[in-house]
Parts: structure tokens; C-alpha cells; sequence
């Protein structure tokens, strides 16, 4: 009996029951790559109080749009396309109307100069104002990344040995850039039938952004909207490899007349302030105009990167 007893111990060392068995460590499993995107809301031609106090003017109604969208993303920034302050971009039209209404964001803010910041000599009232955030030396462009876009800031009131350093530069950053999408942004629109219509100052600078396969081209000057269809180089439609352009001149000032539409005009209005928000995902963007409260401007779309 003794015997069976110790026996029936020494089996129960080697024998493991069925709901005993070892337990397997789950297999490893890598970490998703969360898709990296970031949210910009643009316009130009802003801040105007010659008529208004700022809280009444129309730049106090298209900054709350801004500040309502960054008040839910943190990481979100506004996108000034120049003419910031009128009329002639004074210090005190800085201080006194641009900061109580777009200046809320102003640290969130990645601005470019129009010609009317350059009413003042050498845009001193711009510069003063925005410092740094205005990229280096006064010159009134840089460049910058946003979740995996290259953004870069230009500056269409350049003299011509200017523009010739300003092409030098956007040469070795475009040579440079590793980004798949790329925006960039300035004042006055290669392409727009606004009333000021075309203006070949910055056809240098598309012709490179469009042999680089930039995405998006962002400009103001006329006071109105207006979204092109992808223009390659020499302004044909090139909906493959074309750069989509937006002029986006409704952030303040008073609205102006437009002339007949261009060949690749898709949307245009000259009776809605708002700013247009892009939300720039890794391989694409989306696109929405956001009209003041009032007003009913409705234009939505999305495109892949080149």
C-alpha cells in the first residue's frame, strides 16, 4: 500500500493536468504609427478700424472662427496671407486693431507682409510687431514643418536683388526638403480674377514650387475667394502634378469686385468674410471655407500629395 502511495506522488511530479498547462506570452505586437496631421485657418487683408472699433470690425468676427478652432486643437495655427493692419500698416494700427482681434493667436501665428505693411518704411510696423515669428533679418520669409508638411512663408513686396536672394534661398530649401507635401504662402496671387487679377511678381516662385511638385499655393491681395484647379508650371491644368492655389483675401477688409472667371477658377465669391481651414494629414489635405456667422459661403473638398 505504501508503495502504490509514494508511486502515485512521483507521477503527479511529471504529469501536469490539462487546465494546468504553462501559459504562452502573447505575441508581440507593434505599435501603430498614429497618422500625423495639422490644422491651419488662413486668410489676408485683415485688420481694418478705420470705420469700426475693433470688437465691431469684421477681423474681430473672422478671428473668433480662429480662436474657436484653437481653443480645440492646441497644436492648430493661423496663417496671415498679408495687408495684416490698414492702411498703410502703422504701428499703431498694430497695437490698436490687429492686436485686439488677431493678435488673440499671435504666438500660434505664421504671418507673410502685403503692400500695404509696406506703407510704412521698410514694414517697420510689421516687423516691430511680429519679430521673430516673421523669420530672420527682416527679410519677411522663412520656413517651417507642420506635422509632415514643408511650409514655406514668402514675401511678394521684394525689390529685384531681393527677390533674386529670396529665389536663391527657396532653391536650396525646395533641393533640401524631405517632406512629401508641401504649401507655401505670400501676398499677391500669380493667378486670381480678382480686380487686381494676375500678377507675375512671384512666376519665378511657381515655376520652382510647381518643378518641385509643391502641393498648395496660398495668396490675398484681392479681397475675395477664389480655388483654381491644380496649374502646372506656365498656368495650363495639370491635375496629376499641378499646384492647387487658393487666394483667400476675406479677413477683414472690405470686399472688392472680381472680374470675369479664369479657365481653372472651380469656386469664387466676393460677398462672404471667413478664413479657410486645411487640415494637412501625412499624404493629403482637406480643405473647408468658414464663412462669419451670417454669411453662408460653402466650399469643402479633400486631394492626395503628389
Amino acid at each position: 500500500m505504501r508503495i502504490s502511495i509514494l508511486a502515485f506522488c512521483i507521477a503527479t511530479l511529471f504529469i501536469s493536468p490539462a487546465h494546468a498547462a504553462e501559459k504562452t506570452k502573447p505575441a508581440s505586437k507593434k505599435p501603430v504609427e498614429k497618422s500625423v496631421s495639422a490644422t491651419v485657418y488662413v486668410a489676408g487683408d485683415i485688420a481694418d478700424c478705420r470705420k469700426r472699433p475693433p470688437v465691431e470690425s469684421m477681423a474681430a468676427r473672422t478671428a473668433e472662427l480662429i480662436a474657436s478652432g484653437l481653443d480645440k486643437d492646441s497644436t492648430a495655427r493661423a496663417i496671415t496671407l498679408g495687408d495684416n493692419t490698414y492702411p498703410v500698416g502703422k504701428p499703431e494700427e498694430f497695437s490698436n486693431c490687429y492686436e485686439p482681434t488677431w493678435g488673440r493667436f499671435k504666438e500660434k501665428t505664421l504671418p507673410s507682409p502685403g503692400n500695404h505693411d509696406y506703407g510704412m518704411p521698410k514694414a517697420l510696423g510689421y516687423y516691430n510687431y511680429f519679430g521673430e515669428l516673421a523669420g530672420p533679418d527682416r527679410r519677411g520669409y522663412y520656413a517651417t514643418r507642420l506635422g509632415k508638411w514643408y511650409i514655406l512663408s514668402l514675401n511678394s513686396n521684394l525689390d529685384q536683388a531681393q527677390m533674386q536672394e529670396q529665389l536663391k534661398w527657396l532653391k536650396d530649401e525646395l533641393d533640401s526638403n524631405k517632406q512629401s507635401c508641401t504649401l507655401a504662402f505670400w501676398h499677391h496671387p500669380v493667378y486670381s480674377s480678382g480686380g487686381h487679377g494676375n500678377n507675375k511678381n512671384m512666376q519665378e516662385a511657381w515655376t520652382m514650387l510647381a518643378a518641385a511638385k509643391a502641393d498648395i499655393v496660398l495668396a490675398a491681395h484681392d479681397h475675395d475667394y477664389e480655388r483654381f484647379a491644380p496649374l502646372d508650371a506656365n498656368g495650363d491644368r495639370d491635375d496629376k502634378n499641378g499646384i492647387r492655389s487658393f487666394v483667400v483675401g476675406t479677413g477683414g477688409a472690405k470686399l472688392t469686385p472680381m472680374f470675369l472667371p479664369k479657365g481653372a477658377t472651380e469656386l469664387r465669391d466676393n460677398s462672404t468674410h471667413g478664413v479657410l481651414k486645411l487640415t494637412l494629414h501625412a499624404k493629403s489635405y482637406e480643405w473647408e471655407f468658414l464663412p462669419v456667422p451670417g454669411q453662408a459661403l460653402v466650399d469643402k473638398g479633400q486631394a492626395a500629395c503628389h
